[in-house]
């Protein structure tokens, strides 16, 4: 149902299914944005999502493809646009994270990051600044792994380092548009995708790395794309690190 008539600001959030990104989407719409969740690979999770937003008197939507294909996230923007009337921020939250030691790891491993991490944050990038509306931001996810600087985190690092030089490039390239770019850099963060393959020792080193010795939850790192979605116009091209004061 087409909903182009409502004034009301409306958001993509990338990888919106699960993790950091579901908490990004329910924290835009409780600020009264309509919200598309966009997903990879699980529909049921995204769809979970949406009736989560809805059920608390939001409005959103579910909408599936590759980061990294144009021709699918151009049919991303446009569901927005369709469904909600345009696009008025991005928050890209979408990413792999295999790790591995730099010796070890193989090619195709490191290929497949850099495609979804890197290229997918130029894809999303590219649409957002063509589509987003003047009075926008733009919300990449980068790492506080750049400055942490741990062991089987290179690959993963090196991708998001590229993320950062094209969120602050890209800041200066939409000049006179009263469009924000900025990245958010979480620390380690209870999530899924931070607790695979770890042990319980390991996990409780690395929350005892910064001074509020705990993980960050998705809820502290969505706080930080709701400032920077609304209030947070003076804060443009830049990298905030969300991590409790870990780097």
């Amino acid at each position: 149902m087409s909903d182009t008539q409502n004034p009301a600001r409306v958001a993509i959030v990338t990888g919106g299914s699960g993790g950091i990104g579901r908490a990004v989407a329910a924290r835009l719409a409780a600020d009264g944005l309509a919200v598309v969740v966009h997903y990879s690979g699980n529909e049921a999770k995204a769809q979970d999502a949406v009736k989560e937003i809805t059920a608390a008197g939001g409005r959103a939507t579910a909408f599936g493809g590759d980061v990294a294909e144009h021709e699918e996230m151009a049919a991303l923007f446009q569901h927005a646009t369709d469904t909600f009337g345009g696009v008025d921020v991005v928050a890209h939250t979408a990413g792999i994270m295999p790790l591995a030691p730099i010796a070890q790891m193989d090619l195709e491993t490191f290929d497949r990051i850099q495609r979804t991490n890197v290229r997918g944050t130029f894809v999303i990038s590219q649409l957002a600044a063509q589509q987003v509306r003047a009075g926008g931001a733009i919300i990449n996810f980068s790492t506080s792994i750049t400055r942490l600087q741990m062991p089987t985190y290179g690959a993963y690092a090196a991708s998001k380092g590229a993320v950062e030089a094209m969120t602050l490039i890209l800041a200066r390239e939409l000049r006179g548009r009263d469009i924000t770019v900025n990245a958010v850099a979480p620390g380690p963060t209870a999530t899924p995708l931070f607790f695979e393959g770890k042990s319980e020792q390991v996990i409780n080193h690395i929350a005892s790395l910064n001074p509020m010795e705990r993980l960050g939850t998705p809820e502290d790192i969505a706080e930080v794309a709701a400032f920077l979605a609304g209030p947070a116009r003076w804060i443009n091209g830049q990298v905030l690190y969300t991590n409790g004061g870990a780097a």
